[in-house]
């Protein structure tokens, strides 16, 4: 029997974006912790109801776009994340789900994320970016 890595838990799966590997052509891979955190970044960018086959995967926050950013908001924007990833992330636990507004007036607000590997207990942190206004009038 094969000696496994307490680190296969976390998986191997296709980079986010995909790319090919330079070196050999095929499809480049993710491993372990980056895989972890390149999933995270894929279901924060999924709207609910894009996935045909899976219409509840994904983040909420997409349907916030247009709303005036108050304490009200930034507190859906927090659960909204919150919601996602202890539902379709279950190799973390979530620690904390900030935003900060200091960015709005330029239409930014910076969602942090503070997470710890359930296999291996190791902190980690992901600053996503989530811009609610349309571009052109910058």
């Amino acid at each position: 029997m094969a000696a496994t890595n307490h680190r296969d838990f976390l998986g191997i799966g296709w980079r986010y974006p995909v790319a090919t590997d330079a070196l050999t052509g095929d499809i480049a891979l993710s491993r372990y912790d980056s895989d972890v955190k390149e999933a995270i970044r894929i279901i924060l960018e999924t709207k609910q109801g894009e996935r045909v086959m899976r219409p509840l995967f994904g983040c909420g926050i997409h349907d916030l776009v247009f709303e005036e950013i108050n304490a009200t908001t930034m507190t859906a924007i927090e659960a909204s994340v919150r919601d996602a990833l202890v539902t379709y992330e279950p190799r973390i636990e979530l620690l904390n789900v900030a935003v900060d507004p200091a960015d709005a007036l330029d239409g930014l607000l910076l969602v942090a994320i503070d997470y710890r590997l359930r296999r291996t207990n190791q902190e980690d942190n992901l600053v996503y970016p989530f811009y609610f206004k349309e571009g052109g009038e910058r």
